[in-house]
């Protein structure tokens, strides 16, 4: 494998860490400072010890893109500003509903913004994401659009449907164990129809690795 290649798959690989790093920062913060016993006090401190680790963490992962990569999405600039925001108004008000909005937010406005690109007939997604999948081609780039448009809107539906039903405990635990699934599902699935719009043979794991940011 050639120095190029080699550093292609490294910057993939890294792509997924700073998506998701913060996001294990923030459960695992959270989990160290949440109380043994019920104590909504305590629990409330250790929501805003783990918000807080959550935006050091998204800022670091921000300039790490920066750093090695030469470049930072407009999704993952985005996703960060709301993390900083919603984290503030989290700490400021002592009240865990600011950062449990923040995903609802992101895929509200990420969904709505892919298919109205979709109906203009522009790809968004390839702007967005800032990548480019070899041999695609831009119908391929439009479907893509529409696809995860549609299913950034059903996992903003789907979070405010575990916001409203479980403790902010389950609600966290959820990112891992149904969002993170579901979009690496729902991104294999989108491997088919990509192959007949053009994509290199050999290019899967690039939509894999660059898959937009869901944590």
């Amino acid at each position: 494998m050639s120095d190029a290649e080699t550093k292609k798959k490294g910057s993939g690989w890294l792509n997924v860490a700073v998506d998701y790093g913060p996001l294990v920062v923030f459960l695992a913060a959270y989990k160290y400072f949440s109380p043994e016993e019920t104590d909504a006090i305590a629990e409330v401190a250790a929501v805003i010890k783990g918000t807080l680790a959550f935006m050091v963490a998204a800022v670091i992962a921000l300039t790490v893109s920066k750093w090695r990569l030469g470049k930072v999405s407009p999704m993952l600039s985005f996703s960060t500003a709301l993390i900083v925001g919603f984290g503030a108004l989290t700490i400021f008000f002592g009240d865990p509903v600011f950062v449990q909005l923040k995903p609802t937010i992101i895929y509200s406005v990420f969904g709505v913004a892919l298919l109205v690109g979709f109906w203009r007939g522009k790809a968004l997604l390839k702007i967005l994401l800032e990548a480019a999948f070899e041999g695609l081609s831009d119908e391929g780039w439009l479907k893509l659009s529409r696809n995860w448009g549609v299913f950034f809107l059903a996992l903003a539906t789907l979070n405010e449907g575990l916001r409203a039903y479980l403790d902010f405990e389950g609600w966290l635990w959820a990112k891992f164990w149904v969002f993170m699934p579901l979009s690496f599902l729902f991104t294999f699935t989108q491997i088919p129809m990509l192959m007949k719009q053009g994509l290199d043979v050999g290019q899967e794991d690039e939509v894999i690795k660059n898959e937009p940011p869901t944590g």
